[in-house]
């Protein structure tokens, strides 16, 4: 299921040069994440259950600069599983065009704190990020 959220883009967006910092990509991509969680899990309740979601590898493409008053709609899908992974990928685009500003795929894993190490994706978790 691919979601979408909008974020315009803000003077404090900005670098000196004018365009979106790089890193602010980082941010607006991490709450298209959350945003995305929020319609079927609560991030919070499974990291009080013992099991954080954590991004362990991001990959960007910077393709196209964004400016202020720039509104980005960025689409967030889950489109890839193994056993203890599962990846993001995310496209930022310029709202109401087909102009790609940067896209990623960024992996994650569900830790589990009672055993010290990355959970296996099956059963209710899986199911649970599944819907996501």
């Amino acid at each position: 299921m691919v979601h979408t959220i909008d974020i315009k883009v803000r003077g404090f967006h900005v670098d000196p040069s004018g365009h979106v910092n790089n890193a602010r990509y980082f941010e607006f991509l991490d709450d298209a994440r959350w945003a995305a969680f929020e319609k079927t899990i609560d991030l919070m309740q499974l990291s009080r259950d013992g099991y954080p979601i954590i991004p362990v590898n991001i990959n960007i493409n910077y393709r196209h600069a964004a400016v202020i008053n720039d509104v980005l709609t960025i689409e967030t899908e889950i489109n890839k599983w193994t056993r203890r992974t599962g990846v993001f990928h995310q496209i930022v685009k310029l709202k109401g065009t087909d102009t790609v500003i940067a896209d990623a795929d960024v992996t994650f894993v569900v830790f589990d704190n009672r055993k010290g190490k990355t959970a296996v994706l099956e059963g209710e978790i899986l199911e649970k990020l599944k819907t996501v």
